[in-house]
């Protein structure tokens, strides 16, 4: 049996069919992001608000701490025509500064030798004169209110051979501190994504993940301006521990 439409019923399903279209397009420009500006490009902003909102913040907390640790960075030169001479005479001068540092309640095993260089020096015409010998040590003293009076010692010790190149101070007890500081940076980032989601006009979420970033403090180094000590020194060294920042950051990632 053959079927026929009518020219108005034709119509009539063309428009139905048209409508269906439209709302076809509208869908899929709201899930595939639309031209800025269009309902399709706010729909579809809404929509990934709504189904897989994220706030991403860091948050920084920062404490601080008195040091209570120096490490101090020695060295003995010598000279002589002969290498073996040079090298005896810097090798007496290192045991002589070791042994003070010992009887001065530094540990063995915070004193370290760092380096040793033994080099020709050379006249004008190229011709070895004699021979230079450096041997620097390194010394951890971990009692800071005597510290001054070990670094004395020891300079006196070495006499006029010694150089002090440098001194650091640092913060070693961290585990309390460490503990306030990562609290600190929790809370930072919290107050963070609450602000973020209350501008947003969206509900602040449970937290997807946590990165921490841990920071550990530099240590305080001070240059010498004249690093040849002298043999006169009587006094011991004044130290003034100040103080030393630790900053902790972590990364939250919020649902909304």
């Amino acid at each position: 049996m053959a079927i026929s439409t009518s020219p108005r019923y034709l119509g009539a399903a063309t428009g139905v069919a048209a409508a269906a279209l439209l709302i076809g397009a509208f869908t899929i420009g709201t899930h595939d992001g639309g031209t800025p500006g269009t309902p399709a490009a706010n729909a579809a902003t809404l929509t990934a608000s709504q189904s897989a909102g994220r706030i991403t913040v860091t948050g920084t907390g920062t404490v601080t701490g008195v040091p209570n640790q120096l490490v101090l960075s020695m060295s003995v030169q010598a000279t002589g025509s002969d290498v073996t001479f040079a090298l005896n005479q810097a090798n007496v001068t290192v045991r002589k500064v070791t042994a003070v540092l010992r009887e001065r309640g530094v540990g063995a095993a915070d004193i370290q030798t760092s380096d040793l260089n033994i080099s020709p020096n050379y006249n004008g015409n190229g011709v070895v004169t004699s021979y230079g010998v450096s041997e620097s040590l390194t010394a951890t003293l971990n009692r800071l209110k005597a510290a001054g009076s070990q670094i004395g010692a020891a300079v006196r010790a070495g006499g006029n051979a010694v150089s002090v190149d440098n001194v650091a101070l640092n913060l070693t007890s961290t585990g309390p501190l460490m503990a306030a500081a990562r609290a600190q940076a929790v809370a930072n980032a919290h107050t963070q994504a609450e602000q973020y989601a209350r501008a947003l006009g969206e509900p602040l979420g449970s937290v997807i993940s946590v990165n921490p970033v841990q920071q550990q403090p530099a240590p305080v180094e001070f240059g010498v301006a004249n690093p040849t000590a002298s043999a006169s020194l009587k006094s011991r060294v004044p130290v003034s521990p100040g103080t030393q920042q630790l900053s902790v950051s972590v990364t939250v990632v919020y649902r909304t």
